[in-house]
């Protein structure tokens, strides 16, 4: 009788200790702002989409930094809309394939607000059917051939007629040059921009025999007899340049094997596209001086916003010779375009964002204000730097005011009547003769 006494005594004590706890577990979910059912909405996701390995991995792992310093800035001033801001990153490792499979991750498991990625074109183009399919944001950072406008992309780096023409121009009016060579790695970007160079050149009088045009494969490496073909091109007696599209680690054996032959930037400059800051650091620049890179962007220019830059980006990294380049102030202005869309739509909706997007302004670290415009390109100036010794560039030619970025090139016939008007015509190739969309293109 006892011993069944004591048992029900310990069991209405365990049913009360059970109801007690029930309760205090009740009570601080309903407190807590940290229940599972809601961690998801505790923070906002960002989908960092860059190459970590591989042959891009040169250019790219600075700007996946770049957005981790982006976010914990953000962060720092109370994120967006009273919440954290999280990094997501993936490594597509320079697998061009790989990028679709890890953009639809980020967006379906991840499910980030916003991806900022990709470097090659060929890698945008392979993400861009998952961002339409699965409607959301990507912000691409770096120069490009154009030919496209994209409802679900953002275009921070530049278009053809913010980089390749004006350095062309440079190199006919400034340098006098008469023969080029159109040097790219083999894919989209090069060939559609050699493409849009070779046209202009022949409206500009240049002949056929006056251009010479190469591709190598990604990370090519015995350039010898390439720069031999140049060395005898640039001999006919009249002054010869190069314009570069080579894309990546293998520009370094490029400029060594143009510093073995004896040909130096004073007989035939090369202008790049694809190399800067990033790409020189903690390499023999010896084989590089005096020649040329167009950039909407240099380290070496002096404004008081890319001084604090510069500072706040090497405190980051905790490394004072860290480097700063284009792309990556690309991705800031694109950064900040988003965060002042999201805050003024109070949402980070893709639909709602995108469509705040167009007329968002954001300061750029050079002086100016970059705008994004309704073809969801921004307004950049353009910058001619000269190759000094410690990796940096001297500007020796600038455009005198902001560039509007052209989503369509007027140089080739199937593109010279289409634009980009994501806010009026809703479409990203709007033909203005026949006033349909779905003209030629993207």
């Amino acid at each position: 009788m006892l011993t069944q006494l004591t048992h029900d005594i310990a069991t209405m004590t365990r049913r009360r200790a059970l109801a007690a706890a029930a309760g205090l577990v009740m009570g601080l979910a309903a407190s807590s702002s940290f229940s599972p059912a809601q961690a998801a909405d505790d923070t906002i996701k960002v989908g960092v989409l860059h190459s970590l390995s591989g042959t891009m991995a040169i250019s790219e792992t600075t700007l996946k930094d770049t957005i981790l310093f982006l976010i914990d800035e953000q962060n720092k001033k109370g994120g967006v809309l009273g919440k954290k801001l999280e990094a997501v990153v993936v490594d597509p490792a320079s697998n061009w394939p790989l990028f679709a499979e890890k953009a639809r991750e980020l967006i379906t498991k991840d499910k980030v607000a916003v991806v900022f990625g990709c470097w090659t074109s060929v890698s945008r183009k392979s993400v861009l059917p998952v961002f339409k399919e699965l409607n959301n944001i990507l912000f691409y950072p770096v120069q490009y051939e154009g030919e496209e406008s994209e409802r679900n992309v953002f275009y921070t780096g530049a278009a053809p007629n913010q980089q390749a023409i004006p350095a062309v121009d440079y190199l006919m009016k400034e340098e006098k040059v008469k023969r080029w060579v159109l040097a790219g790695t083999d894919y989209v970007y090069p060939r559609t921009t050699n493409k849009i160079l070779e046209a202009y050149l022949k409206s500009k009088g240049v002949a056929q025999d006056d251009i010479m045009i190469n591709y190598t494969p990604f990370g090519h490496s015995d350039w010898q007899t390439i720069v031999a073909d140049i060395k005898k091109f640039g001999s006919a007696g009249k002054k010869t340049a190069v314009v570069s599209t080579i894309n990546g680690d293998a520009n370094v054996p490029f400029y060594k094997e143009l510093g073995n032959q004896g040909i130096k930037a004073t007989d035939i400059p090369v202008v790049a596209f694809s190399v800067g800051e990033e790409e020189l650091a903690g390499i023999d620049t010896k084989p590089l001086l005096g020649h040329l890179a167009a950039w909407n962007y240099f380290q070496s220019i002096k404004t008081p916003e890319n001084e604090k830059f510069i500072k706040e980006w090497q405190a980051y990294t905790k490394n004072p010779k860290r480097v700063t380049n284009d792309p990556m102030e690309a991705h800031v202005i694109g950064f900040n375009m988003w965060v002042k869309a999201v805050e003024k739509v109070k949402s980070t909706d893709p639909d709602k964002v995108i469509d705040a997007l167009p007329g968002t302004e954001a300061p750029n670290l050079t002086g100016g204000v970059s705008k994004m415009l309704p073809n969801h390109h921004i307004t950049k100036p353009v910058f001619i730097g000269e190759i000094k010794g410690n990796g940096q560039f001297d500007v020796v030619w600038k455009t005198p005011g902001l560039v509007a970025g052209d989503a369509w090139s007027k140089e080739l016939d199937g593109s010279k009547d289409l634009i980009g008007d994501w806010v009026e015509k809703k479409c990203g190739n709007y033909n203005v003769k026949t006033n349909k969309c779905g003209g030629q293109g993207s």
